[in-house]
Formats: structure tokens, C-alpha cells, sequence
């Protein structure tokens, strides 16, 4: 019976024990969360970059769960009928450190893009802005397989048969997933290549306006009407695009027709003042201005004019394309040339088969 008695006795202080170890870790996980983190966080953002504060977020909550994983391992020494230096248990706890670990990385990752951007304007890397959430996305991917291989070992599964396992479902895996491989492979097109990158305005046969996103299976397009547009990368790997945002001017490119009974001295003139006056501007690019006279129109004398502006900004182009047309209309003005407009002379033959004259008005007005 006083056996009996001990090992109650005995039983209820191991668990107390164990369980008092538990909450221990618990009330120290509160305190380090508490102070220490914050005070870590506090301490770093005073840094002159964000590099270690990024860290302490992203370890945050595993190094919460890590003195869970330490209260448990440690408890367990005292708790009656349990055994920790069991092989599973210890496979348990390893397996649960990598993945802990790995959740840090995979958080810290996540941060990466602003990191990456960062470290390219300070360290002036070449990176383009269009890889660093490539690089991010990958950096996450490589994390995921890591630790998921660490602990698959931690269980002693052969990872590389499994690999070598993968490779006989390969035709079956392509196949079901062309498009997202296809996309994938655009995507790399798109980088390695560079036709754009973020903040371009492009035109495509299916869309234009400013790449807002890439990422590995599409790209999002903002629209002029605020339209946000969904490309996959395979689509827009073989379609032609055009990159306005890489122009280095501005073509404008127009005929101006003057009336018939313009004098030749006056056509000339004319000509010659538009002429002056595009090589005088001071946002017309000076490399190639043509302004000839082109032709017999219909209506007039056809004048041909090809220029560029010096901008390619939008609104700045149609500023100095207003000017350009305001200052041709005052050298027309000052020059009494009108502008050509367009008519039609009606002949009605006058006979004596009224029927067929009827007709022939009735063919010259449906020609107007």
C-alpha cells in the first residue's frame, strides 16, 4: 500500500514537474515576444538600411514556436512513460526545427523584393526592376524544396529516388500542364529578353497600357480606361510588341491641302516659313524635317509634312503638335492662302431625251 503511495507521490511531482517546465517555456516565449523581439525590431529600424529588421519579423513567430518545441522537449524528461530518446520522437523534434527554420526563410523571402530593390539602388547592381520578383519567387521555391528534402531525410526517404520517381510521370505531368509550362517559359523570355519592364507603356495586338506586374504565369496590363488586363506570359512571349516607352522622339506626320488658285510665289513662300519655323522650334527633334510639296490633290496643293517631336510624354506631345498647328494657321492667315475645300462641279447635258438627262443628274447627285 506505501508503494502504491510513492509512486503516486512520484507520478503526480514528474508531471507537475514536466508540466510546470511547459508553462515555464510558455511565460518565457510571452516575455522574449514581448520585450526582447520588440525591442530587437525597435533597435534595428534606427539601422541605415532595413535589413535586420526584416530578419527579426520574419523569425518572429518560429522563434515563438521554437520555445513551444524546447518547453515540450524538455518536459518530456520528466514525464512518466515517455521516452526522449526515442528515435521518432528525436526525429520529430529535428524534423520540426527544420521546419521552423525554414518558415523564417520562407518569410524573409517573401520581404526579398524590397531587399533586392534596395540593394540594387545602393550597391548600383544592374538588376532589372523585372527580376527582382522573379529572384523573390524563386528564392521562396528553393526554401520550400530545401526544407521539405531535410525533413523527408530526417525520415530516411531517399529524396533522389523520389526525384528519379518523378521523371516517369514526367510525359503525364508536361502534357496536363503545358499551359502552365508554357507560361513559365514565357515568363523567362520575357526576362531573359527585356522588351519591356514595369512601368513601360507597351501595345500589343490584344491590349495596351502600362505593365503593372510580371510574374511567372502572366503579366497585368493597366489599361488608359483604368482596365486592369490579365495576360498569360506564353500569349504575350509570341505576340509583336510594340514599347512606346522606349522612344527616344515622337513622330508627327500629316498633308495639308491649300486651294488651286494659290500663286506659286505664295505656295513657296509658305513653305518656306513652315519650314523655317519647324527648324526653329525648340521641341522639334532637328535630325529629320521634311515639309515639300507633295502633290496634286484632289481638291488643292498637297503638302507633306514628317517631323519629330523631341518628348514622347503624351500630354507634352499634343502640347507642341497644338502649337506646330496654330503656328502654321497664323502663316497661312498672314499669307491670305486658304485651305483647300473639297467640292464637286455638277454638268447636266441639256437634250431632248428628257428621260436620259433625268437619269444623268440622277447619277452626278448620288456621286456627290
Amino acid at each position: 500500500m506505501s508503494w502504491k503511495l510513492v509512486f503516486s507521490s512520484e507520478f503526480i511531482n514528474d508531471v507537475a514537474v514536466s508540466a510546470g517546465i511547459f508553462l515555464l517555456f510558455l511565460l518565457f516565449r510571452k516575455m522574449f515576444s514581448k520585450y526582447v523581439i520588440a525591442l530587437l525590431i525597435k533597435v534595428s529600424r534606427k539601422a541605415p538600411n532595413t535589413f535586420f529588421s526584416h530578419i527579426f519579423l520574419s523569425f518572429e513567430k518560429p522563434i515563438q514556436w521554437l520555445f513551444i518545441l524546447l518547453g515540450i522537449y524538455i518536459s518530456v524528461w520528466y514525464f512518466p512513460y515517455l521516452d526522449q530518446t526515442h528515435l521518432l520522437f528525436i526525429k520529430l523534434i529535428k524534423s520540426s526545427i527544420i521546419f521552423l527554420v525554414g518558415w523564417g526563410l520562407y518569410n524573409f523571402s517573401s520581404s526579398s523584393t524590397l531587399l533586392f530593390a534596395q540593394l540594387n539602388e545602393r550597391f548600383n547592381f544592374e538588376v532589372d526592376e523585372i527580376l527582382i520578383p522573379f529572384l523573390s519567387k524563386v528564392l521562396r521555391v528553393i526554401i520550400v524544396i530545401i526544407s521539405f528534402s531535410g525533413i523527408a531525410e530526417e525520415f530516411n526517404y531517399n529524396v533522389i529516388g523520389f526525384v528519379g520517381g518523378l521523371g516517369l510521370g514526367g510525359l503525364a505531368f508536361a502534357l496536363a500542364a503545358k499551359d502552365a509550362i508554357g507560361n513559365l517559359f514565357g515568363g523567362v523570355i520575357i526576362v531573359t529578353e527585356k522588351p519591356f519592364t514595369i512601368g513601360d507603356w507597351i501595345l500589343t495586338p490584344s491590349v495596351e497600357g502600362t505593365v503593372e506586374t510580371i510574374t511567372f504565369r502572366s503579366t497585368k496590363i493597366r489599361t488608359f480606361a483604368q482596365a486592369l488586363v490579365i495576360v498569360p506570359n506564353s500569349k504575350l512571349a509570341n505576340e509583336t510588341i510594340t514599347n512606346w516607352s522606349e522612344m527616344g522622339k515622337r513622330r508627327i506626320v500629316f498633308n495639308l491641302s491649300v486651294a488651286y488658285d494659290t500663286p506659286k510665289d505664295k505656295l513657296e513662300d509658305v513653305m518656306n516659313q513652315i519650314e523655317y519655323m519647324l527648324k526653329n522650334h525648340t521641341e522639334i527633334h532637328q535630325d529629320t524635317i521634311i515639309a515639300k510639296f507633295d502633290k496634286y490633290g484632289v481638291d488643292g496643293f498637297d503638302m507633306y509634312f514628317y517631323f519629330f517631336t523631341k518628348t514622347t510624354v503624351w500630354k507634352e506631345f499634343l502640347k507642341v503638335k497644338e502649337e506646330i498647328n496654330f503656328a502654321i494657321m497664323d502663316i497661312l492667315n498672314n499669307e491670305g492662302v486658304a485651305l483647300a475645300i473639297p467640292n464637286r462641279k455638277l454638268y447636266v447635258n441639256s437634250n431632248s431625251e428628257g428621260t436620259q438627262s433625268e437619269t444623268y443628274l440622277r447619277n452626278s447627285q448620288d456621286s456627290i
